[in-house]
């Protein structure tokens, strides 16, 4: 679905983001690269990355469904994590539980290539529109 390279300064690229393979019907799947500079603990990738790869595939989910209107914004996230993950390609799912006129509230997994879950998430996300998320952000800027 993705395929172009992620440009650098990004938060995509921050994350090691690889491609987005899948985002329609409230399901989203991204692809990650998990880097040694990712990483504590002789290879075990600090698990805000976790949390920021998972939450990012239940956001892309809300996305598919809302549009880019509107800007899902996280309520509240809670993370188990299950098993290390390591370095290298890395896969987060996510998915629309139940939305509302607001408010929807999503669950979320991380799995490496052989599909061994490493990690679970729930989020409740607010939405937000967009144009009201960007003028926030300019009038912190001032």
């Amino acid at each position: 679905m993705n395929n172009h390279p992620i440009p650098a300064g990004t938060l995509q690229h921050t994350l090691g983001q690889h491609r987005v393979v899948l985002m329609e019907g409230g399901r989203a799947t991204i692809e990650y690269d998990a880097g040694m500079h990712m990483c504590h603990s002789r290879g075990v990738v600090q698990g805000g990355f976790i949390s920021g790869w998972i939450d990012a595939a239940m956001a892309h989910a809300v996305i598919s469904l809302t549009g880019r209107e509107m800007s899902p914004m996280s309520l509240e996230i809670k993370v188990s994590y299950f098993a290390p993950a390591r370095p290298g390609r890395l896969i987060a799912e996510g998915w629309v539980e139940r939305r509302g006129k607001s408010t929807c509230f999503t669950e979320g997994v991380l799995k490496d290539t052989k599909g061994a879950v490493l990690a679970k998430a729930s989020s409740t996300i607010r939405l937000v529109p967009l144009t009201k998320v960007e003028a926030d952000a300019r009038a912190a800027l001032t």
